[in-house]
């Protein structure tokens, strides 16, 4: 009854109740990110504590990466079965729990069941498979930019809790740096508790921007399918031109983001004489660009072709990271690379998701997307381990950094093979 009242009064003054949904899905997407990028802060002072090297954690958080991603697709199933606000607060309590226990380590193998498993299944039921969602439900019109929005929150996670965490591992350790993590996952449980609802209709209105007349859809949910659904709709869409090249390209996003720069940043400027608070400054000044930058994207993508989008984020970041290892790593190279690095860190999501549902329809989008985004964080796994081994035997970042430059020109390219999508209300692309 209060959040009906409150949806109600919000009406009343031409607010719809889908900017609150989209408000607590950017808290659960942020403090989920900021528990994903802490890690990547750890690194070194776990290798000093406790004697691992970089391959052996790099492992750990390319099996996080993994489940991850893996689990987006049924992500979604468990979204339209159980709905939003079980699965919301089910992962941040998840993440909680991984982000307390950890402060108790002692071996790697607890590494591994706190921040490989619990941590990766946490994250997982709350990835960008919930974003896109939110978006498809809750509106009709305006869906590029909430999907930027709630891309930025990653980057929002990044500008905030990083650069903290890095005064706290500095000053008090690393085992205070996961408290303010912990909090956030708290606060936004409980808030997604009272506030967050499925649907529209479950506040008796129709998404934003739906016709006044339009019949309300009823709400069957997803109770009628069954938990292997997502591998029957890989089945259907395993062949079709456009997820395959989605996909393709989604895992050399992430394989170039989450994988490599948000895992190994950190150390990567500490072989450079960079302290941990300057590096997570840095890092937090790409979240600041990439904010701008991926709800810029949103926009964008409402308005022009998202295939000629990908290929000019993809080249920029290329480019970027190919000229990343001659930047001196002095504030000003840093600094350059942060706002052409940062402007599309994940800018690719939103033009990535319109193609989606333009290529394989409304209704199937949340699942299809769940399996491209498998694909982004198996190219996160491969990166975080693959880095962390070419560090380990050659002592360097430098060629994982030309890899990763190299197929990211190569995505910009495949991106353009993409079929031009279909106008709205066109039918769907058979698979």
């Amino acid at each position: 009854m209060f959040v009906q009242s409150l949806a109600n009064r919000l009406a009343r003054r031409r607010i719809h109740y889908g900017w609150v949904v989209v408000a607590l899905t950017f808290l659960t997407m942020l403090t989920s990110s900021a528990a994903l990028g802490l890690p990547g802060a750890l690194i070194q002072p776990l290798s000093r504590e406790f004697g691992w090297n970089t391959e052996q954690i790099s492992s750990v958080l390319a099996l996080r990466f993994a489940l991850y991603g893996l689990l987006g697709p049924f992500s979604a199933i468990l979204i339209e079965r159980y709905g939003m606000r079980k699965i919301m607060c089910t992962a941040l309590l998840l993440i909680a729990g991984s982000m307390a226990s950890v402060t108790m380590l002692g071996q790697l193998w607890q590494l591994f069941i706190l921040w490989g498993l619990i941590l990766g299944l946490g994250s997982g039921m709350t990835a960008l498979v919930l974003g896109a969602m939110v978006a498809n439900r809750w509106f009709e019109k305006r869906r590029g930019l909430v999907i930027g929005m709630l891309t930025a929150s990653s980057a929002t996670g990044q500008l905030i809790f990083l650069p903290v965490a890095a005064w706290l591992i500095e000053h008090l350790g690393w085992r205070a740096a996961v408290l303010p993590v912990f909090a956030s996952c708290l606060t936004t449980a409980v808030l997604a508790f009272i506030f967050m609802r499925d649907r529209p209709e479950d506040v008796g209105a129709r998404a934003f921007g739906a016709e006044a007349g339009a019949p309300v859809p009823a709400n069957a949910g997803g109770r009628g399918m069954p938990l292997w659904e997502p591998v029957n709709v890989l089945r259907g869409v395993i062949g079709n031109r456009t997820f395959l090249i989605l996909a393709a390209t989604f895992f050399i996003c992430g394989l170039s983001t989450n994988g490599l720069i948000q895992t190994h940043f950190i150390s990567l400027c500490g072989d450079y004489g960079l302290t941990a608070i300057p590096a997570a400054g840095v890092l937090a000044m790409m979240g600041g660009f990439d904010f701008f930058g991926t709800i810029l994207s949103g926009w964008l993508s409402d308005r022009y072709d998202s295939r000629k989008l990908l290929f000019w984020y993809y080249s920029l970041r290329g480019l970027s990271l190919l000229w990343l290892p001659h930047s001196t790593f002095s504030l000003y190279g840093l600094s350059i690379f942060a706002m052409f690095y940062g402007l599309d860190w994940i800018a690719t999501v939103p033009p990535t998701v319109k193609l989606a549902a333009a290529g394989f329809g409304k209704e199937r989008a949340g699942m299809v997307f769940g399996w491209i985004f498998a694909a982004h964080q198996l190219g996160a796994a491969v990166a975080a381990y693959g880095a962390g081994s070419i560090r380990t035997v050659l002592l360097t970042y430098t060629p994982a950094l030309y890899i990763a430059g190299g197929l990211c020109l190569v995505a910009g390219l495949i991106a353009m093979g993409i079929k031009r999508p279909r106008p709205l209300g066109a039918a769907a692309a058979p698979a």
